[in-house]
């Protein structure tokens, strides 16, 4: 570490190998949204803190406890988002589409909460977010499911179990959350400090306590699937209905309540065993209150969240990617057809590692040290005729080539690499 400085607890570098699984993550997900007719937004890290106060509920954790805000130069009060369905909805509305009809947006970047660091969980952390606006039925909330597991096959992910729940509406939650206040202050000596805070503030986060002596006195809770009103029981058995034809395996668990104010009806979580109590990699559900609530027309919606930390955690193993060839300079007379040669297979669609001149010996060392597939050497002679001697370091087998040539054998190797990949189970 360098003199003078400190890490930050919660935040870290990413370091070429966790980037490279971060990509395949976008890379995957860009693909696949874009099948559902999802389209990328850029959004800002820096929000108004009013707009958190107001969307995620001034009881919540994040923003009593975790949100970083700060007053700036200017006197605004300023925020690094903690989650990112606020500040989709704003951009939303500011830009005048609540009129538009559908929308399904889909964004990536970092988050910050002030949370306790721990496996999976991180003060600066990545999240790839979507938003679908102006949608309020069952099968748009399983067309969303379907996606986040379709998004989660494609990068290979077992051991997933999806599971749902109703959290009511307006019309159904005051009377269970009534019901819950009271049955909870009967047993109030029985929880912990913090679910004791809640049962006031946020009845409803107590049944996600994860403390186990919590858990078990909170067996026998009143659950909100038992206490919906009629809408919102056809919505639930809808929403069932069209995750059975559409072929996604669920389990109903009632304790899923998600953390955030703004949910209404359906919440799901996709949850794995490999992370020990952080065992949720994507979550989300509906929020048909929240686009009113900051100022815009009543519009439903539905979307999930995803951090790239957790899902980069249960990533299949694959090889390092390493570059495609090594040029290899022998003499100064060499240079400048080297680095023409290297332009051209750079242009040509391969990547190139320049191995830095020097003797053969210490140049090959670069290159069998960064794993390159061939090595393309030009001296003198081979600046002369205006070729390059062409080395496959998988099978031995030398050739002199033309940089054009060259690039060909690049992209042939390419290609077969490509089919190997795309042929895995």
């Amino acid at each position: 570490m360098s003199k003078g400085f400190r890490r930050i607890r919660g935040v870290h570098d990413g370091l070429p190998d966790m980037v490279r699984r971060w990509r395949r993550i976008e890379e995957a997900a860009r693909d696949v949204f874009s099948r559902y007719a999802f389209a990328e937004v850029r959004l800002p890290v820096l929000e108004p803190t009013a707009l958190f106060v107001r969307s995620i509920g001034e009881a919540t954790d994040i923003v009593s406890k975790e949100m970083y805000h700060f007053v700036d130069q200017g006197g605004d009060d300023i925020c690094l988002r903690p989650e990112g369905t606020a500040g989709a909805v704003r951009a939303w509305l500011q830009a005048g589409l609540s009129r538009a009809g559908a929308t399904r947006w889909f964004y990536m970047g970092p988050m910050f909460r002030r949370e306790r660091p721990q496996k999976g969980r991180l003060r600066q952390f990545q999240q790839i977010g979507v938003e679908w606006f102006g949608v309020a039925g069952p099968v748009e909330d399983a067309e969303m499911l379907a996606m986040a597991h379709a998004f989660l096959h494609r990068l290979g992910l077992d051991g997933l179990r999806l599971e749902i729940n109703s959290l009511g509406c307006p019309a159904c939650r005051p009377a269970y959350r009534e019901r819950l206040v009271a049955w909870l202050s009967e047993r109030a000596d029985a929880l912990c400090d913090t679910c004791r805070e809640r049962i006031q503030s946020n009845p409803m986060r107590v049944l996600d306590c994860k403390v186990e002596a919590c858990q078990a006195a909170l067996a026998d809770a009143p659950e909100m699937i038992a206490h919906l009103c009629g809408d919102c029981a056809a919505h639930f058995a809808g929403l069932k209905e069209a995750l059975g034809a559409l072929e996604v395996a669920y389990v109903v668990n009632p304790r899923i309540v998600r953390g955030l104010d703004y949910y209404s009806r359906t919440a799901f979580e996709i949850v794995t065993d490999r992370l020990g109590a952080q065992g949720t990699v994507l979550a989300g559900g509906r929020y048909d209150g929240l686009v009113a609530e900051l100022g815009g027309p009543a519009t439903p919606a539905v979307g999930f969240a995803a951090g790239l930390e957790r899902l980069a955690m249960l990533l299949p193993e694959e090889p390092a990617e390493c570059p495609d060839v090594g040029v290899v300079a022998l003499g100064d007379a060499a240079l400048p057809h080297a680095l023409r040669a290297a332009r051209a297979l750079r242009e040509g669609g391969c990547s190139v590692l320049w191995c830095g001149g020097g003797s053969a010996r210490r140049q090959f060392k670069v290159a069998d040290r960064e794993g390159v597939r061939f090595v393309a050497v030009i001296g003198e002679d081979e600046a002369a005729a205006g070729r390059l001697a062409w080395k496959d370091m998988h099978s031995g087998e030398q050739r002199t080539l033309t940089v054009d040539e060259a690039i060909k054998a690049c992209r042939a190797a390419l290609r077969s690499t490509a089919r190997g990949i795309a042929s895995r189970p």
